[in-house]
């Protein structure tokens, strides 16, 4: 297939973001600030995949992620993989990396927690899948987290 004639139009620079999971495309989107880039930016959700059955993808014109904003991503979508493009072609592939503290991203399941009644940002640390609050020490999976 010419890389010019795919599913989703080719981007000359920029960043792909692949195999995303179908429901999180949009949260994956938000979590990066795309919807207010000037850059143009295609998001695509429901297309074929032999890995996860369908998945999302999101391409990014003239746009490159810092490691910090691709760990945003292990929230809610740890298996995703970034390709950066430079001429039309891929020179580099990225996994996401879990961080080993998340802040501001995930909102704490504990009621009383002081970050659900004070106007503060949330502080967590991560170990083997657990986000353990900074300020109440409540544990939650990864998997099971609301985005604040």
């Amino acid at each position: 297939m010419n890389k010019k004639e795919r599913l989703v139009a080719a981007i000359e620079n920029g960043t792909v973001i692949d195999h995303i999971p179908t429901d999180k495309t949009y949260q994956v989107a938000s979590l990066l600030g795309l919807f207010t880039l000037k850059t143009p930016v295609t998001i695509g959700f429901n297309y074929p995949s032999k890995k996860v059955g369908s998945k999302g993808i999101i391409k990014v014109s003239d746009k490159f992620f810092t490691d910090d904003e691709v760990s945003r991503l292990s929230v809610v979508a740890p298996n995703v993989i970034l390709s950066i493009i430079r001429d039309y072609e891929v020179v580099e592939k990225r996994s996401v990396v879990t961080p080993s503290e998340i802040k501001g991203i995930v909102k704490c399941n504990n009621p009383k927690c002081i970050t659900n009644n004070e106007p503060m940002k949330t502080h967590f640390h991560v170990e083997n899948g657990i986000l353990t609050c900074h300020y109440c020490e409540k544990e939650q999976d990864i998997n099971k987290v609301e985005l604040c």
